[in-house]
């Protein structure tokens, strides 16, 4: 590890809980505690509490700042409105993605967003590039800390400790505990009925303290970042640099849904609406081991001896029992769900069957 690595608020408590850390986008992160199998379970069973502070954080302020932001993200903000957020992506001119995030709408004049961690500068950049006068972008990566908790008594929790939990998917409110100003939000990354919790950088110890304690009363576990994949991949949750990225469009990751047709201005407008009309030349898959074995990222998939895709993400699924991964296929190629493909896993050819992402059924709702 070098030692340029940025570190969050919370390192010391994760040592002192046994964590072992890996780089992750740039940041020291927790890899897993107890092992990732049972942290992944515990979060399906019971409850889960990842630290995912890396997250960064961005704030657009001044007159029409909604609208600002409607008319370079790609989802449709007028949809929502305050006390709620929503997914989004910011592409290209070129219809590639420079990240997927989260927007909060505040009001008419305050849009808060999370980007992911590495991604969060050229989010910015992207947006001060067009930025109207009255606005102010500016990056909050250390302003607040950020932490999931997640799991079937995710609510047990947060109900225990005084914090709002009666959102509607995807709603928010603003809520303080011992003192320490907190925004809880229905949403996560994990499939599960959960919620991110956003306090102050410098106070986050506290919140995350008490969540710690009622996440083991609860019979749940902190989690990191290898349960966090696994939870997200059995979801087919698109990761940027894997299922998304500058040269992997929103249509060929299966996020159409998250693009507001109707507007008449985004990045990469008239780029996705060709490639809309198009069609796609790639599309996002999930394929399921027939056999035993475990899939990676990056391996060649086959349609007898013609490679036809690659591998985005791949992994063990303790849910499932069974190696399962993300892949863009080749259009042209016809495969179809329930087809059966194999996947060069080091020479040897692993048959997999064609399937529609999510593996597992959600619970978020």
């Amino acid at each position: 590890m070098t030692d340029d690595l940025q570190h969050g608020p919370l390192e010391d408590r994760h040592r002192e809980l046994g964590a072992s850390f890996a780089e992750f986008g740039g940041w020291l992160m927790p890899v897993s505690y107890a092992g990732t199998v049972s942290e992944h379970n515990a979060t399906r069973n019971a409850v889960g509490l990842f630290d995912v502070s890396h997250l960064g954080k961005a704030l657009i302020r001044g007159p029409g700042a909604a609208e600002f932001v409607n008319s370079t993200l790609t989802n449709d903000l007028s949809r929502i409105g305050p006390g709620k957020a929503q997914y989004t992506l910011c592409c290209t001119e070129s219809g590639g993605v420079i990240d997927d995030l989260i927007a909060y709408y505040v009001d008419d004049d305050e849009i808060f967003l999370v980007p992911n961690a590495a991604n969060t500068a050229a989010v910015v950049e992207a947006l001060q590039g067009v930025v109207r006068p009255g606005l102010t972008i500016t990056n909050e990566h250390r302003s607040y800390a950020v932490l999931a908790v997640q799991g079937p008594r995710s609510a047990d929790v947060l109900d225990g400790l005084g914090l709002p939990t009666g959102m509607d998917y995807m709603g928010y409110a603003d809520a303080t505990y011992a003192g320490v100003p907190v925004r809880v939000c229905r949403t996560g990354y994990t499939g599960e009925h959960g919620y991110e919790l956003l306090p102050p950088w410098d106070s986050a110890a506290v919140v995350f303290d008490a969540l710690a304690g009622a996440v083991a009363a609860a019979g749940g576990e902190p989690a990191g970042l290898g349960a966090r994949d696994t939870l997200r991949t059995e979801m087919g949750y698109p990761l940027h640099g894997h299922e998304l990225a500058l040269d992997i469009s929103p249509l060929q990751a299966r996020c159409g849904w998250a693009i507001g047709w109707k507007k008449d201005a985004f990045f990469g407008r008239d780029a996705l609406l060709a490639e809309k009309v198009a069609g796609p030349r790639r599309l996002l898959r999930g394929l399921r081991m027939v056999g035993r074995g475990v899939l990676r990222p990056g391996l060649t998939v086959l349609a007898g001896e013609t490679p036809v895709g690659v591998t985005t993400s791949g992994t063990f699924s303790p849910t499932l029992q069974v190696g399962i991964a993300l892949a863009l296929i080749d259009a042209d190629a016809g495969i179809e769900d329930g087809q059966r493909v194999t996947v060069d896993i080091r020479g040897r050819a692993a048959e997999c069957e064609v399937v529609r992402p999510p593996f597992v059924q959600a619970k978020t709702r």
